[in-house]
């Protein structure tokens, strides 16, 4: 068994899997590997998953959806229910962007000024003001305010119904019972899956946008309201009911003030939320900066795409950095003077919306584009095979398609045939978590070739595989640094929370401009996406090590090296699953969103379905293997949490 010293000097079993269950997972793998390749020579003319047993669902679904075309101006389901929601949702978001579009460009340029230095101090103020003329320079200010008002009417529906079905959580175990694992399946899946179900109703437009975006991003905020309100000191509650106050009285007056800075912690990540999805949704007609994104991307002109990229990273820093401020409520600086100038903003804004004064001054913009594409070009003129070397963007791509991503497509999707495969992810299924696991792991993947997705769905597991081994080859490394510095991690941080303010859209831009289009970009953007997921919880999970068994180890002569490799990591191996499993959710969504780019397997298609009605079937079974694929990642990775897990925690 495994032993780590402890403070009394004895020894004691690290937590984990015992050196008996290491042996027999070795085994199984060791077997599985064997009857793998034995049943690769008996079945090698198996290949692929038969097409004829392809269910065929994407044929109704194409039938269902010209059904609805051709009746959407008389049933009774559009005439009395999806017309009438359409008319009210497109009228709020027409409503909100005309009202935003009145208001003067400087009054943006104040508020975003006044709101940082109120939370964050004069130099986030300052920064606030920059950022908001960022929009009017680079001439993407009507796109801003578009995308903005798409934004909140979904920010807003998300708090109007999230906000109560957080408080009902709260004060309900059942309902949270209930609620745990749908808020769970909702995270799990790529937000862009969300776009395919409702384009059946709505076609493509600012409707669908809203619902997809709405699911996407409800989660955190009823989260964040449930653990806000149960984690209320209960003395608190009690004085309030002794004190003769109602329910209704205490929730209004003692739980929400209470909750209020975890409630604004689950809006701004809900908010970010809204933002990416908002983004991708360019892609069904939404418009604003992802339309002007996707545009620049798909007619490859990088510098435009690189300006209304970065317009949406300063859109996502500005409400990140304001809402974050917002939570914490000793972050209050000058609020005398800075409400003050609140009030002296609002005659000028009036002043200003009556005269017309909206747009910004076309005097003062400027553009970078033209040299944005220049240094692409000379990006990949130079940097492709750098002075005939072997050693550039193309032969690094060259070597990853052509030594791991081929190979493993190949290796799934052929050389291993299909009952082989799901006979090898059912037995990984039972050695975690036994038969229960197992016969969903194998019907999961069952019902990914029925739906004749089997090809397709492999070359997406191969660039996964490839872009995790990649994030984890570097946030790993990265996260023992950060977590034995702290002086590693202070200069990091900042990279990392621009990482993950981001929305995935956006980091195909960059990508592009050194690797072009194709199955590499996708991957790179995948890292890069991933990556503060994988050093953050490697991070957490080795500073959660005790200090008095680090100590204990150190005291027992163990070098740097071994107390990482035999104390450190063992212990923090739950925690480092855990980076796992982000890892892959995050890669698997960002993989599939690499399809605009021509990332090719499931992304592919679902953009396909995205960008043309008639592909609306098949992409329809693109979503479906892709939340299959999701759930089977998933399961099997926090199983292996589990198993790593101390016997308390695992329970």
């Amino acid at each position: 068994m495994t032993v780590a010293p402890a403070a009394d000097g004895a020894t004691r079993s690290a937590p984990g899997w015992p050196q008996s269950t290491l042996a027999r997972v070795g085994i199984w793998v060791a077997v599985g590997v064997a009857l793998t390749w034995v049943a690769s020579r008996l079945l090698g003319s198996v290949g692929e998953f038969p097409q004829s047993w392809d269910v065929g669902l994407a044929e109704p679904i194409s039938d269902a959806r010209g059904w609805l075309i051709d009746n959407q101006r008389t049933h009774w389901l559009y005439t009395a229910i999806l017309d009438p929601f359409s008319d009210v949702t497109e009228g709020a978001i027409e409503a909100l962007e005309s009202t935003l579009l009145w208001i003067p460009w400087y009054s943006y340029v104040g508020i975003a000024g006044l709101g940082l230095w109120w939370t964050r101090g004069r130099a986030a103020g300052l920064l606030g003001v920059a950022g908001a003329s960022y929009f009017g320079v680079l001439d993407v200010w009507e796109q801003g305010l578009s995308t903005l008002s798409l934004m909140g009417v979904a920010v807003t529906c998300a708090v109007v119904i999230g906000v109560p079905i957080g408080v009902w959580s709260s004060r309900s175990d059942r309902v949270q019972r209930v609620a745990r694992p749908v808020l769970d399946a909702m995270q799990t899946f790529p937000g862009f899956v969300y776009l395919i179900p409702f384009t059946l109703l709505f076609s493509f437009g600012p409707v669908t946008s809203l619902l997809a975006t709405l699911i996407f991003a409800l989660p955190p905020i009823v989260r964040a309201t449930d653990l806000g309100i149960r984690n209320l000191p209960p003395g608190l509650i009690d004085a309030a009911a002794m004190s003769g106050a109602t329910e209704r009285q205490t929730l209004i007056k003692v739980r929400f003030p209470l909750a209020r800075p975890a409630i604004l912690v689950g809006l701004n990540q809900t908010i970010n939320m809204a933002l990416s999805l908002v983004v991708i949704a360019a892609l069904i007609g939404a418009g604003g900066l992802g339309g002007s994104v996707l545009r620049a991307l798909q007619t490859l002109q990088v510098g435009a795409a690189a300006e209304s990229g970065l317009a949406i990273v300063v859109m996502a820093i500005l409400l990140d950095r304001f809402f974050s401020g917002l939570a914490d409520p000793t972050s209050r600086h000058d609020p005398a003077r800075v409400k003050l100038l609140a009030i002296a903003m609002i005659p000028a804004t009036l002043v200003g919306g009556i005269l017309g004064w909206t747009t910004f001054p076309s005097q003062l913009t400027w553009s970078f584009a033209g040299g944005i594409d220049r240094a692409v070009e000379w990006a990949q003129v130079n940097l492709f095979d750098i002075a005939d070397s072997g050693i550039g963007t193309g032969p690094f791509s060259d070597f990853i398609t052509i030594r791991f991503i081929t190979p493993l497509r190949e290796l799934f999707a052929q050389d291993i045939p299909w009952p082989v495969m799901i006979g090898l992810v059912a037995a990984i299924g039972l050695a975690l978590s036994g038969w229960r696991l197992a016969a969903g792991l194998a019907a999961a993947l069952a019902a990914i070739g029925l739906l004749g997705m089997w090809e397709l769905s492999m070359d997406t597991v191969a660039q996964c595989i490839v872009a995790m081994a990649m994030t984890l080859m570097i946030g790993v490394p990265v996260g023992v640094l950060t977590a034995r510095y702290d002086r590693v991690r202070a200069a990091i941080r900042p990279i990392l929370d621009f990482l993950q303010t981001i929305p995935s859209f956006v980091l195909l831009v960059p990508v592009i401009m050194l690797f072009n289009v194709g199955r590499v970009p996708g991957i790179m953007a995948a890292v890069l996406y991933a990556l503060p997921a994988a050093i953050h919880y490697t991070d957490l999970g080795l500073r959660g090590v005790p200090a008095a068994t680090r100590e204990a180890a150190t005291s027992f002569g163990a070098t740097g090296r071994q107390r990482l490799l035999k104390v450190d990591l063992p212990l923090a191996a739950p925690q480092i699953m855990v980076a796992v499993n982000q890892t892959i959710m995050l890669v698997l969504s960002m993989v599939v969103i690499a399809g605009l780019v021509g990332g090719g397997g499931l992304g592919l298609e679902t953009v396909r379905a995205l960008r043309r009605s008639d592909s609306v079937g098949t992409g329809f079974e693109a979503g479906i293997a892709i939340v299959l694929l999701a759930a089977i990642l998933d399961r099997v990775t926090r199983a292996i949490a589990d198993r790593l897990s101390p016997p308390s925690a695992a329970r």
